[in-house]
């Protein structure tokens, strides 16, 4: 018993010695501003990323390096071990004029914050008048030098003081290109302890289990006590934009180990380097001590007198006695029955939500994924909920964490919809549901993140994705794009167990992952129904311009509806115009298009920005299923799983007359619309209600219906 009592007082010692010895520094991109940056040469921050090089479409040679502007702790304080670091982050090689090639990016450590290597094969890394220094970098080269022994122009190589690199792999291994332009994906870890280095790299936001490159390496006489941590790039005749859209980063200082100890180590062989924590907290890095304060710790706590060192004791005794109680009442209350809604309870029907989902992740889990909800880290708005960046701390691994809005039940109710729904659905083209979370009140849906954003987003502003002004989606993109939402849409309405009625089909809803392939997402609105059932009619939701007239009026949404927010997806992917397009002076795209199609001018509504980089026959049936998806009349809208066939050419197009139907209407149809009001907020949702009419507040959007005979 004496000595069980003893132990939690060692314990709480070592602690405290722990607390006293060692540093940690941690920080990423959503954090970082202007100020806390030091740019040098070409580099510039600009809508949150990091551009190393300038885009320019003259081949130009050029480099840039961007530090975090804090140096940051890389040896332990007897000067022996080096820090454990890993960061993680993601960018991209572009050419903007693809003759062009050379030279890449390097990430680094160096002990200066004022100097810039040379463009070229320096990679603004190092000097040709003094190509020996202290730094560490992992390069990512697109350009072969012979005079460095590089192995081809497409590898990642560990360069210690010298741009002839220790150690080198290939990227072809792997099916990776440097030059390709998307985005990639590269976790970097040290563990200094182990003397061991990981690099992984990929083009998807999943970590390798294989990493690309094990070395074991000691770093120690490489490292200065503290040192600068970022990103060089350079241009070789090039015309090469170097691009950092995600960064994080963490290095530790372990406690220093007695001279036993370290034998020990030095005896033992180097273990694997630890997965990185996510590092999504902002740490405060130390100023270079002077050498009073490098020795406060010896002298202030670990050379005190007894009493001193009592007092110290009993203080963490009573610490650890108070975590010792929060443990046994945290084990006690995760054995009581989970609620999804604490405030409102929890019925059958939630706890089967909760079962078919794929996983409970944590409240403070999800919270140190976000920065704590951080407003830099929103990615996006979806129904009833706002969308937030995130990166799991317990395997680096990136999220899109959807929070419900704290707006009354509906929110939640919401919520609960669109968990039911999409736990079980399965399709390529959907975003993946990861997990959930339900604690204190909040709700939390964890998705795949999409590295290339929305489909509006790169329809509509080509730098999200890193492309250059006069660039545009391309149209291999675009059409891969439609017929992966028609593939979501035909196994939503004829493939899965109940039909289910999306309601919300638009490009803000339309994802892209890291190859630009579509998938469908916010399910906030959807609805299931059995099928061959006519679906309850509800409360009208949705976005102006891919609102069918039936379902406007109605207020009953069915798989017809679905097809038509499609068709307005079809028109505004194929002319890059948005819907309703006031500022292009056509008014309604719908219309637009049909009016060309009736004077067999159909092609002229391509988007220009495309510079006819399509076969014309190809971009003639795109349309048409565009218009066969928009016709007025549900009966006259083809089935999903049709578009898909069509869309591939296996099928043949619909015959469609040369001016617009109209929509018949019945004496039902008028009473609704009657009794239906409607509310535009900023976004152009659309909400019905039965208190009281305004339909003059958006009928002016959409062509008024003809008036029965």
């Amino acid at each position: 018993m004496v000595a069980l009592s003893v132990l939690p007082l060692l314990v709480a010692m070592s602690t405290l010695t722990s607390f006293c010895r060692s540093e940690t520094t941690q920080f990423d991109l959503a954090s970082l501003t202007l100020s806390s940056l030091k740019l040098l040469g070409d580099s510039h921050f600009k809508n949150g990323t990091i551009g190393l090089s300038r885009e320019l479409s003259v081949p130009n040679s050029s480099a840039g390096r961007a530090l975090y502007v804090k140096p940051v702790r890389l040896m332990d304080e007897s000067g022996q071990i080096p820090a454990s670091f890993s960061t993680f982050f993601t960018f991209s090689v572009t050419n903007v004029n693809p003759a062009s090639i050379g030279a890449g990016l390097t990430f680094l450590l160096v002990p200066d914050d004022q100097t810039i290597g040379d463009s070229g094969p320096y990679l603004g890394l190092l000097n040709v008048t003094a190509p020996s220094s202290s730094v560490v970098a992992i390069e990512f080269d697109t350009l072969m030098d012979v005079q460095f022994m590089d192995i081809n122009g497409n590898h990642v190589g560990l360069d210690l003081n010298s741009m002839a690199s220790f150690k080198v792999s290939d990227l072809g291994d792997i099916n990776l290109d440097l030059k390709s332009g998307n985005l990639i994906n590269a976790w970097i870890d040290y563990n200094g302890e182990s003397r061991v280095m990981t690099i992984s790299v990929s083009y998807s936001n999943q970590r390798p289990l294989t990493p690309l490159m094990y070395v074991e390496v000691d770093l120690a006489p490489y490292l200065h006590e503290f040192m600068y941590v970022g990103f060089s790039a350079s241009t070789q005749g090039s015309t090469e934009v170097h691009t950092i859209a995600w960064w994080t980063f963490s290095a530790s200082t372990s406690p220093s180990p007695s001279p036993p100890q370290q034998m020990q180590q030095q005896q033992q062989p180097p273990s694997s380097a630890p997965v990185p924590s996510g590092l999504v907290t902002v740490g405060t890095t130390p100023s270079p001590p002077s050498p009073r304060t490098s020795s406060s710790c010896h002298n202030q706590l670990c050379n005190r007198k007894p009493a001193a060192v009592a007092g110290v004791v009993t203080a963490g005794a009573f610490f650890l006695a108070f975590v010792t109680g929060l443990l046994i009442w945290g084990v006690r209350l995760r054995k009581r029955p989970p609620k999804l809604l604490q405030d409102e309870g929890s019925n059958d029907s939630d706890m089967d939500i909760v079962v078919e989902a794929p996983k409970k992740f944590s409240y403070a889990e999800l919270r140190a994924a976000t920065n704590a909800f951080d407003p830099t880290r929103v990615i996006g708005h979806g129904a009833f909920g706002t969308v937030y960046r995130g990166v799991l701390p317990s395997i680096g691994v990136a999220v899109a964490v959807k929070r419900c809005s704290h707006e009354g039940s509906q929110g939640k109710a919401e919520f609960l919809s669109e968990l039911s729904i999409v736990g079980s659905l399965r399709h390529r083209n959907l975003v993946r549901l990861q997990g959930w979370c339900s604690e204190g009140g909040e709700i939390l849906l964890v998705y795949d993140y999409m590295p290339n954003g929305s489909l509006d987003k790169a329809l509509f502003n080509p730098h999200h994705y890193h492309l250059n002004s006069s660039a545009s989606l391309p149209w291999a993109h675009r059409r891969k794009i439609l017929v992966g939402v028609a593939s979501a849409l035909s196994y939503l309405h004829e493939e899965c167990e109940n039909q289910v009625i999306h309601r919300d089909v638009k490009a803000s809803n339309i994802m892209l992952d890291e190859g630009f392939n579509a998938k469908l997402g916010d399910f906030g609105l959807a609805r299931q129904t059995q099928h061959d059932k006519t679906p309850n009619p509800t409360v009208t939701a949705g976005t102006m311009g891919y609102l069918a007239p039936e379902y406007l009026l109605s207020g009953c949404a069915t798989d017809k509806s679905d097809v038509f927010s499609y068709g307005a997806v079809v028109l505004e992917v194929a002319c890059g115009r948005r819907p309703i397009d006031k500022e292009g002076g056509i008014g309604n795209l719908v219309e637009w298009v049909w009016g060309l199609h009736g004077q067999g001018r159909i092609v002229e509504a391509a988007d220009p920005k495309l510079r006819v980089e399509f076969e014309e026959e190809e971009m003639r049936r795109v349309l048409m299923v565009g218009l066969a998806c928009s016709h007025p009349d549900p009966i006259g809208r083809p089935a999903m799983r049709s578009v898909v066939q069509i869309l591939n050419g296996e099928a043949p197009l619909p015959p469609l007359p040369t001016t617009r139907p109209t929509m018949s209407f019945t004496n039902e149809l008028l009473m609704n619309l009657q009794d239906s009001v409607s509310d535009c907020d900023f976004n152009g949702r659309i909400n019905h209600s039965d208190e009281s009419s305004s339909v003059g507040s958006f009928s002016s959007m959409i062509p008024p219906p003809p008036l029965p005979t």
